[in-house]
């Protein structure tokens, strides 16, 4: 009898742990394969969608799924879908906004200055990134005053964004602007409505004007700051320059 006692005694000591992480391990799977379960589910119902990510939000049964830097909230069984934003009325804020602009600064961070024309002066403070048209009217007003955001201490890098789309004739012209001997002048000449040498090589365009509709840019000019938020318009250098200045969220 004692050595049976002991036996079982030996056995539990042995089966109890590996019980133990067994549970353990099915919980995180468990865990892990709701969010999956969901990526899954929506690959299915919207295969056009390339989810960046999918994860528990703030709200209870509600799950974040992101692509690019837009968000939507589904169920745990991904049958129903909420397009909008959550606010959080205590704190007065778009969690949702808040998020976005996260994302749209890691996109942004991303980025190679190599495929940008960029203007900047000698002690520049601030930098601002602008998806511009060549044929958008405020966008060659913005570009007239370049001596004027530079003075300020505002440092501009162009993204290509032709609202007709790639194959447009503003488009081809952002070609042969990003595809000049000297692009910074190019782009000079272009906005102030001269002739620019027609030219093709490998360039940025469509992957810009791609990258601009998954931020949600539809109009230019659009101005981009470093954390994420986004100024559409035209905004003159001296608001710009105080914009900048204040504190950002």
């Amino acid at each position: 009898m004692t050595i049976f006692l002991r036996f079982h005694t030996v056995i539990l000591g042995t089966l109890l742990p590996l019980l133990m992480l067994f549970n353990t391990a099915t919980q995180a799977a468990d865990t892990i394969t709701a969010e999956q379960q969901i990526q899954a589910t929506l690959a299915k119902k919207l295969p056009k969608l390339k989810i960046n990510s999918v994860q528990a939000s703030i709200l209870p049964g509600l799950y974040e799924v992101t692509f690019g830097a837009n968000i939507v909230y589904v169920d745990s069984a991904a049958r129903y879908l909420l397009s909008g934003d959550l606010f959080d009325l205590d704190a007065r804020q778009s969690i949702t906004e808040t998020r976005s602009q996260a994302l749209r600064a890691e996109l942004l961070e991303q980025l190679d200055e190599k495929d940008m024309i960029i203007y900047a002066g000698d002690n520049p403070q601030h930098t601002v990134t602008v998806f511009t048209d060549i044929s958008c009217g405020y966008c060659r007003k913005l570009h007239s005053e370049m001596e004027d955001y530079l003075a300020e201490g505002i440092r501009i890098r162009y993204l290509a964004f032709p609202r007709a789309g790639v194959g447009s004739d503003a488009a081809k012209t952002a070609e042969s602007v990003w595809c000049a001997d000297d692009p910074s002048k190019a782009m000079t000449v272009a906005k102030s409505g001269g002739e620019v040498k027609e030219k093709t090589c490998e360039n940025p365009i469509a992957e810009q004007f791609a990258l601009g509709q998954q931020l949600g840019i539809n109009g230019t000019p659009a101005l981009m700051l470093a954390n994420g938020k986004i100024l559409p318009g035209y905004i003159p250098p001296t608001k710009l320059r105080a914009l900048l200045d204040q504190p950002q969220p």
